[in-house]
């Protein structure tokens, strides 16, 4: 097996089209990392640390953005603007009947036109996003007020770093390897390990020194879980009646139909993010218009989420019941079942059509709820261990370790796919 590694691994930095896709992506990764170190006008940078280490929300949502939330850089929604448009145009694959004609009927023009909505669905979230962090955080003291032609520079300037981040991500897609915008987030939280290290080691004491081995031991057990979990299905048996091959007709072909484990990925943390985030961004916007209840209620709710135990509990029951939900739109019983039927496939024991429906809707079911509850115990994992040891520098962040796994894994997938195509 390390031979074989080796091998490809020589293969692939041989070879000057998989060379030159490495390279690019590479500085495009670099691109991004510098705009993340460049922070909007008038921030704080005292207050904007004692806000992140007081309130372990946003640090989830700056897992999302790449990095660039904790630094406040002109970056700092990142992707999560071009990530929820793509959301709720999936979901309205579902409401409109126009948008389903148009990605699952008119082929990769009906993608591209798919695309091309999503893209411009961005600009308006990046803006509403933009405004409510920014009025949330003024409101904090991290960032000065500045007056209303800097506050709407900054609206301008914020807006306009997610869609070059997003444009960077699709360069990355279409001339580097792998999936771009995951890549950027993959790289945001690659790039904050050496400091959450360097600031467990030395904010640390020699008593902590037993729960930071603790939970290296448990990094390394979650990332085999994740792992293990991503590759995970159920496998529902699939025969055919008869098939033909070239002039020989066989009787009794046979394959499956894969069930995925984590059939819905991490969009559904993403879904229970943006949900607990709405209130937080709509009671900032209402406070910053001086009305008194929205004051008391943005207090309350801020309380509410920097309490572990209280947020973690919504957030965890949030993630399983959006894991039902995406799945649910995304995997049709129905579909399935009737392309069974008109290829002449069938599961064995189970009539074609409504019963084969029905099985399939139940293995589904099945299936999701440990993925769901795997899903929802990795969120909610920084908040449990925060809880039951009160340390807060060093935080297994079980989200980021999901993202980061998966994402390697589609890299590594992809760079393999080049590879082999290379050798054949």
């Amino acid at each position: 097996m390390l031979d074989t590694f080796i091998r490809k691994v020589k293969l692939a930095f041989g070879d000057a089209e998989i060379r030159r896709r490495v390279l690019f992506l590479a500085g495009m990764l670099v691109l991004f990392r510098f705009l993340a170190a460049v922070p909007i006008p008038g921030v704080d940078k005292i207050a904007l640390a004692s806000f992140f280490a007081q309130n372990q929300f946003f640090g989830l949502l700056n897992i999302f953005s790449g990095g660039g939330l904790s630094q406040l850089s002109i970056v700092m929604l990142g992707v999560g603007p071009f990530i929820t448009g793509s959301i709720i145009m999936q979901l309205g694959t579902i409401i409109l009947p126009q948008v389903k004609e148009a990605y699952s009927e008119e082929g990769e023009a009906g993608r591209a036109k798919f695309i091309q909505w999503s893209r411009l669905l961005t600009i308006p979230i990046a803006v509403l996003q933009s405004v409510g962090f920014l009025i949330l955080l003024e409101n904090q003291g991290v960032i000065a007020h500045l007056g209303s032609v800097a506050f709407v520079a900054n609206i301008c300037l914020v807006t306009a770093g997610s869609v070059l981040l997003m444009w960077i991500g699709e360069l990355v897609t279409e001339f580097g390897i792998g999936n771009g915008v995951s890549l950027i987030i993959l790289a945001g939280i690659l790039a904050g390990v050496p400091a959450s290290i360097s600031q467990a080691i030395f904010a640390g004491s020699a008593a902590n020194i037993p729960a930071y081995l603790a939970f290296t031991v448990l990094a390394v057990a979650m990332i085999y879980a994740v792992v293990v979990v991503s590759d995970a299905e159920r496998s529902i048996p699939i025969a055919y009646a008869r098939a033909v091959r070239g002039a020989a007709m066989s009787h009794g072909a046979a394959t499956y139909l894969p069930i995925r484990l984590l059939q819905a990925g991490v969009i559904p943390i993403i879904f229970a993010l943006s949900l607990l985030l709405l209130p937080q961004m709509a009671l900032s916007m209402l406070a910053a218009f001086k009305i008194s209840i929205a004051s008391g209620a943005a207090l309350w709710y801020t309380s509410f989420l920097s309490n572990p135990w209280e947020y973690g509990a919504v957030y965890f029951v949030l993630v399983v019941i959006f894991t039902y939900f995406y799945t649910a739109v995304t995997f049709e019983p129905h579909r399935v079942a009737e392309n069974l039927q008109k290829t002449g496939a069938f599961v064995p024991g189970v009539r074609p059509g409504r019963e084969t429906e029905e099985y399939i809707n139940n293995v589904v079911n099945r299936v999701t709820l440990p993925g769901a509850v795997f899903l929802g115990l990795l969120a909610v994992a920084p908040s449990i261990i925060q809880g039951l040891t009160g340390i807060t520098t060093l935080v297994l962040g079980g989200t980021a370790l999901l993202i980061a796994v998966q994402v390697a894994l589609d890299l590594a997938q992809k760079i393999d796919a080049q590879v082999s195509l290379r050798e054949y």
